[in-house]
């Protein structure tokens, strides 16, 4: 989208957070569910299909302009955000790039309507490593019988579709044979467990997905080509690390707006506790934190949009902004004191929020592994 469109879907996306979504951040911890009269707002907006194809009912956005929404979504509670989230990346993202024709053509339109794709990757013993993922898809006929489950699946409860990845090669372990399908959420055999009970980012349901005995058309094998799952899941997620921290940013925003607004109103001794150096201190690490993650984030998407590099600065930007949300959250508590450990203050809520970042789409011991395998690939690439 042009400059000027792009401009005003950021607007309308800031008003939406700000003026809807942050007020009612108390419903949404307490009743564990996103307001039906929100959610379609943000349908109405486009933002289930923020980042797919134009031609399918998208609006198209780059990962450019996807972070810089997700700068305003990372505002108020995760939960907001996972609502769609999946459709605009990890899920979509699939279809976008390794669907057919027909595929794109029905599923996409349904997504940017309000449709939800689940991405159902991660099981018990699979999770930033997908090597040991034991579904299993088998030929039978025109089309194929699923047998398995997965575990923390974003949107489950909600989903019309399930992204499945799963075994159609010999192989038991390992990256090779794996692929990955398109399955309706009311076919028989498909049972959605409860909904997870998480430490934070309540109104963001997970849950368990099991598979028994699935039947599924030939049609639903993403790309038509069996084996090509891996490559897929990790093209999906590497955009999503950089959509991930930039969420982190604007959590870590919004924990240093209330902790500056905290720290210049709350006394001590007769004095704004602002006025204390060690605050001060801790206030300052906030701000260059987040200085620092946008300015990777938007270096790391711009360099992904041209190509240059979507290996080391994606899991580079997510490793360091989810850590520095996760600091910022904890500094803003201790800049609280008391208040900063009670339920229905904001900053409370974002410590036990941020804790995830560090784990999903690749933990930070996966992220530091990336970065250094990438540094000595090149290191010697340049050796030889």
């Amino acid at each position: 989208m042009d400059a000027a469109d792009f401009k005003a879907v950021r607007d309308a996306v800031r008003r939406l957070v700000r003026e809807d979504v942050v007020p009612r951040e108390d419903e949404i911890e307490e009743t564990d569910a996103i307001p039906e009269d929100i959610r379609r707002k943000a349908a109405d907006m486009g933002l289930f299909g923020y980042t797919l194809p134009e031609e399918h009912g998208g609006l198209g956005a780059s990962l450019h302009e996807d972070v810089q929404l997700a700068f305003e979504f990372g505002w108020t509670t995760p939960a907001f955000r996972s609502m769609f989230g999946t459709n605009n990346g990890i899920a979509g993202k699939v279809l976008v790039n390794a669907g057919t024709e027909d595929q794109q053509r029905h599923w996409l339109p349904r997504l940017a309507e309000g449709a939800v794709a689940s991405f159902a990757l991660t099981e018990a013993e699979a999770g930033s490593d997908p090597s040991g993922l034991t579904t299993r898809a088998v030929r039978e006929g025109d089309g194929y019988v699923l047998n398995g489950s997965k575990r923390f699946i974003t949107n489950a409860p909600l989903a019309d579709l399930f992204v499945v990845f799963a075994r159609t090669g010999e192989e038991s372990y390992g990256t090779k044979g794996i692929s990955v399908f398109l399955v309706e959420a009311g076919l028989p055999g498909v049972t959605v467990g409860p909904r997870d009970h998480k430490t934070g980012q309540a109104g963001a349901w997970t849950a368990e997905v099991f598979f028994d005995d699935v039947r599924v058309d030939g049609a639903s094998l993403v790309g038509g080509e069996e084996g090509a799952g891996f490559g897929a899941a990790m093209k999906s997620l590497i955009r999503g690390r950089i959509h991930i921290a930039a969420l982190c940013v604007g959590m870590a925003e919004r924990i240093l707006e209330e902790s500056v607004a905290y720290a210049a109103s709350s006394r001590q001794g007769g004095r704004p506790i602002g006025e204390f150096q060690l605050v001060q201190a801790m206030l300052a690490e906030i701000q260059t934190g987040v200085l620092a993650g946008r300015a990777m984030v938007l270096d790391a998407a711009e360099k992904y949009d041209s190509g240059e590099d979507r290996r080391l600065r994606p899991s580079a930007t997510k490793l360091y902004c989810s850590e520095m949300v996760s600091r910022a959250a904890d500094l803003a508590v201790q800049i609280h004191g008391g208040m900063g450990y009670m339920r229905g203050t904001v900053v409370e809520r974002c410590y036990r929020d941020a804790r995830l970042f560090r784990i999903y789409e690749g933990t930070s011991e996966i992220q530091k592994l990336i970065i250094g395998r990438a540094l000595l690939k090149d290191a010697q690439k340049g050796v030889k």
